[in-house]
């Protein structure tokens, strides 16, 4: 059978499944308006609830469900056509079994399918090409995956974030849903905590990816008399990772040098044969079936701090010991000055077009006396640039999430009082 035949039959059964749910309402409706002393025949609700029960897709033989859910997962690679993949997780619970079985990690697919897939680590062969829109009167950030609206006409919400400014730190709430950004939302996934200089950051995740993270010693709950009392959140908040801007005494111009060490993901990984923790599902608490809605030349730089898209060779930035035992630490490739153009230049291949401050590449920092080839020390995990007033592009993949990859970069948008 086609594809687009199948296609088209399974959308007239989900209008089948509606007109069975109006009529069970209509059903509820009228035994609601009757009497409730009134008795009715039981075969006639045995049969209505048989009729929402029975369908010739539930009721298909597995092979031929498996084989037909297998070829849809196969064509409908990319958004907004990867939604029917989606829809037939949403059919019945044999469906969404079988579903989830065919449906592989970003790591090994390249796709985004589930919400899941925001805290599973990107492919290793390629990046995932996103791009994030920033409304500064609402102070919120939103993650599309995509290419920027100026070359398609929409792309697939993923992410947001909330900025909340406090007394001596900075708050990024990220969420599954841009309408709630409450930290007692089950659409809550975590935030990006920063100190009062804005030189220091950390990752708290909603759930602990392994054993690896490290439960946050915040307020997150209190003690009255000689009770503990839970905080309103879904769930736990472990401090994944952190970030940290080497800090400018002196006041010398020039860009922004970050580290970041991620606790839950070895440095090990990085080796042929390694692996990254890969969650399969949320914890309690977090919806895992939720729904994402989907939305619709170099400039001059205005400081020498400023970074612009160049194709020329990085400088080394030099790191203290490491070991392969501990966590990944990555570090941001540092730009050569380019006199001609009279600022400071990376090769994003044509990803950013503006020159800001705020740009970075980074890559995985290795041990001194670790070989290491030229092609491992250009692959770059994560890259940040800027192409509008409020539009910023996010390049990220293995081993780093679409989560903690939103988080890193969202540390790129805070005031940095002490590092310019």
């Amino acid at each position: 059978m086609p594809l687009k035949s199948l296609i088209r039959e399974f959308q007239e059964m989900k209008g089948g499944i509606g007109s069975i749910s109006r009529r069970s309402f209509e059903i509820k409706h009228h035994l609601k308006g009757r009497s409730s002393g009134v008795v009715l025949d039981e075969t006639q609700l045995r049969g209505d609830s048989q009729e929402q029960q029975q369908s010739c897709w539930a009721n298909m033989p597995p092979e031929l469900l498996r084989d037909v859910i297998q070829r849809i997962e196969a064509s409908e690679n990319v958004w907004p056509i990867r939604k029917h993949v989606v829809a037939c997780a949403a059919v019945c619970s044999t469906w969404r079994e079988i579903t989830k079985e065919l449906v592989d990690t970003p790591e090994r697919s390249g796709k985004l399918t589930f919400p899941i897939s925001l805290k599973q680590p990107g492919p290793r062969d390629n990046t995932v090409q996103c791009f994030i829109k920033r409304d500064r009167t609402t102070s919120t950030y939103q993650l599309f995956l995509g290419l920027p609206p100026t070359l398609v006409e929409n792309g697939k919400f993923m992410l947001a974030a909330r900025k909340f400014r406090r007394t001596t730190s900075t708050d990024y709430v990220i969420s599954l849903n841009a309408d709630d950004m409450s930290r007692g939302s089950n659409t809550y996934l975590g935030k990006l905590r920063s100190n009062f200089l804005g030189t220091k950051f950390t990752i708290h995740d909603s759930q602990s990816p392994n054993s690896g993270a490290v439960v946050s010693t915040s307020h997150s709950s209190r003690r009255i008399g000689s009770k503990q009392v839970a905080p309103r959140m879904p769930t736990g908040s472990h401090n994944v990772a952190h970030i940290a801007y080497e800090l400018n005494v002196l006041g010398t111009r020039g860009p922004r040098r970050m580290q970041c060490t991620l606790h839950t993901i070895p440095a090990s990984c990085m080796e042929s044969g390694g692996s990254a923790p890969t969650p399969t599902e949320f914890s309690a608490g977090t919806l895992e079936e939720i729904s994402i809605p989907h939305s619709s030349v170099l400039s001059s730089p205005r400081s020498r701090a400023a970074v612009a898209d160049c194709s020329t060779i990085d400088c080394e930035f030099a790191s203290g010991p490491l070991t392969k035992d501990g966590p990944l630490v990555l570090k941001n490739k540092a730009p050569r000055w380019h006199e001609q153009l009279q600022c400071w230049c990376l090769n994003f291949r044509g990803r950013v077009t503006v020159a800001s401050v705020k740009n970075f590449q980074l890559v995985a920092a290795t041990e001194p006396a670790q070989p290491v080839t030229q092609s491992d020390h250009d692959k770059v995990l994560l890259q940040f640039g800027k192409i509008g007033k409020d539009m910023f592009t996010m390049d990220y993949r293995y081993p780093l999430s679409a989560f903690q990859a939103f988080a890193i970069c969202l540390s790129s948008f805070d005031t940095k009082l002490a590092c310019e």
